[in-house]
């Protein structure tokens, strides 16, 4: 996620807002910031309670194993219209590259 931070400049010149979804609590978001990966430059909104239901939406929760109760690594570009414009689901352990939403994006312009 703190990758992002590098990119928002050129996500603000295709008018484009990174937000980021955590299942964790705001007080996690807090800690983590920072006492791990630093303050993001963009909002990081909370899916803590009810529990997962921003995930659970979007079908990104998981229910069962690998690691049930976490949502997974998954980016969504929201079209102006408020329509899912693209969607993609990574690896946990991986950060996904920031040309796939650039792609879109210069799609939607």
């Amino acid at each position: 996620m703190p990758a992002y931070n590098s990119a928002l400049e050129k996500f603000a010149g295709f008018d484009a807002q990174v937000v980021g979804i955590s299942g964790d609590s705001i007080f996690s978001h807090i800690a983590w910031q920072e006492k791990s990966i630093g303050i993001l430059g963009y909002p990081l909104a909370s899916d803590f309670y009810p529990h997962g239901n921003v995930a659970k939406t979007y079908g990104v929760f998981r229910e069962g194993p690998p690691l049930p109760g976490i949502s997974e690594r998954a980016i969504f570009i929201v079209d102006k219209q408020g329509k899912i414009a693209f969607s993609k689901i990574y690896e946990l352990g991986e950060e996904p590259p920031h040309e796939d939403c650039f792609e879109v994006l210069r799609k939607l312009q």
